[in-house]
């Protein structure tokens, strides 16, 4: 059974910090792409920045330069670093595990809510 448990998720005030984590189990992480995407209120789901097996990353252009992701395989763990933090980034973020063979496998977190406000 394929689990992703994100944590790290809060209140910040803007141009504070956050690091999300994400924990995953059932799969064998490192051969997977992993991402973070976010959905705020009325808003569709985004992506946010993606890391493949062999470490390249992708950025949304909103938070490049911002954000940070990162996997740790030896923990089964893919952060976020998240600094200079605005209210648009208000959301709930979700983890993504991704995997392109002959068929395309995707699981999700159930996400957690980062609040962005002073």
């Amino acid at each position: 059974q394929v689990q992703l448990v994100e944590s790290g998720g809060g209140l910040v005030q803007p141009g504070g910090s956050l690091r999300l984590s994400c924990a995953a189990s059932g799969i064998n992480f490192g051969t997977w792409t992993m991402g973070w995407y976010r959905q705020a209120p009325g808003k569709q789901r985004e992506l946010v920045a993606v890391i493949t097996s062999g470490e390249s990353t992708n950025y949304a252009d909103s938070v490049k330069a911002r954000f940070t992701i990162s996997r740790d395989n030896a923990k089964n763990t893919v952060y976020l670093q998240m600094n200079s933090l605005k209210p648009e980034d208000t959301a709930v973020y979700y983890c993504n595990a991704n995997k392109r063979t002959i068929m395309t496998y995707e699981y999700w977190g159930q996400g957690t809510q980062v609040t962005v406000s002073s």
